[in-house]
């Protein structure tokens, strides 16, 4: 029997050795990661050990406090209207909110994956029709929908982890509240051109704008600033916790300033107010609480509705371009001299400040840099 288990286990460790063998023998540049994993492990998590909190239920309100700090909520529904404006949902406009959707995508405290309603929809396709056009309807976005999980990760290579600073939150949404909002991002999209809510330098957030558009674009004027001789500068901004800084009061009365369609400013609205969190980490307490999220990281529709908001930084200034990506700016200017292009920049970026302050937007200097 003794050596019938010697010969067993040895067989097993000796399998072991030759598919871990096999699997680094054909290894590629994705599954290295996989292997660098297998070997090192995950590393441990950090319990948040807040000096001013003695039990979970304080850490938790702590960190609640510091992520999403009290803010004016958006103007209150008083009442539901169904909306005549609006263009009747189909079950095509579902499946392609649902193409859209990645089944490996953690889902929210439902803990229903997109796979689930993906097939549920091939199967059933009137059910989810059934649960999201009224919805649409009446620009009603339910508060059960608005419950998320906020995963608690702290940040590597901090030197103490007594402050919420030192930790970060993933936040995790209903796949079916991701759905209703791609439907509406979709339809807020196609307004948007319409409705002149996007600048056209504005890259991301809309079909047919990339990074590679934004790269292009600069590329194009540097070398075209070239051909007439001129020094080129560049400066590179980024928007410092953008999605958190958007007023959404601001931003409903932008909306229906530019004409956007009544039932779709009811829908954001709605989305916007009444969103409630349950932070998760070693100990945390299962219980929601009410959160003030102006524009919740996140969220299919969020980058859109970011790019709206900020769309009036993109100044006509003389001699310059601003190009973006959802909150990253790029300001270029050309000039005999780079000395001048300083100059330029700074008058340049002073503009740009004086015109994002109002709309409590601010740009972060860790993050700045001047390439000429």
């Amino acid at each position: 029997m003794k050596s019938s288990r010697r010969t067993y286990f040895k067989a097993i460790a000796s399998a072991k050795k030759a598919h871990w063998s096999d699997f680094l023998s054909s290894a590629t540049p994705h599954s290295l990661w996989t292997a660098k994993r297998f070997v090192f492990g995950l590393p441990p998590q950090r319990f948040p050990d807040l000096p001013e909190a003695s039990d979970p239920a304080e850490v938790a309100e702590t960190l609640l406090h510091y992520f999403f700090p009290p803010k004016p909520p958006p103007p209150a529904l008083l009442h539901l209207t169904h909306y005549e404006d609006n263009t009747p949902l189909t079950s095509e406009g579902i499946s392609r909110a649902l193409s859209k959707s990645s089944n490996t995508s953690a889902p929210g405290p439902d803990h229903i994956p997109y796979s689930v309603w993906k097939s549920l929809q091939g199967i059933k396709p009137s059910l989810l029709f059934s649960l999201l056009d009224p919805l649409i309807a009446h620009g009603f976005h339910p508060p059960s929908l608005k419950k998320a999980l906020g995963i608690v990760l702290d940040t590597p290579g901090k030197p103490l982890y007594a402050s919420p600073s030192s930790f970060r939150v993933i936040v995790l949404l209903r796949t079916l509240s991701k759905i209703l909002e791609r439907v509406v991002a979709s339809r807020l999209s196609a307004q948007a051109t319409i409705c002149s809510l996007i600048h056209p330098l504005q890259c991301g957030s809309l079909p047919g704008g990339s990074t590679a558009d934004a790269a292009l674009v600069l590329q194009h004027n540097i070398e075209s600033f070239h051909r007439l001789r001129y020094k080129v500068s560049t400066l590179f901004l980024d928007v410092k916790a953008g999605f958190d800084n958007v007023e959404s009061p601001s931003l409903l009365s932008l909306l229906s300033r530019k004409g956007v369609s009544p039932y779709l400013v009811r829908c954001v609205g709605s989305f916007l107010r009444d969103c409630t969190c349950h932070l998760t980490f070693q100990g945390s307490p299962r219980l929601f609480a009410p959160v003030s999220v102006w524009v919740p990281q996140g969220s299919p529709i969020s980058p859109l509705l970011f790019v709206i908001y900020v769309s009036s930084l993109h100044l006509e200034i003389p001699r310059s371009l601003i190009i973006s990506y959802v909150d990253d700016f790029a300001v270029t200017v050309a000039s005999p001299s780079y000395r001048t292009n300083v100059r330029l920049l700074q008058k340049s970026f002073s503009a740009l400040k004086r015109k994002a302050s109002p709309i409590n937007i601010s740009f972060s200097v860790p993050k700045t840099e001047l390439i000429h």
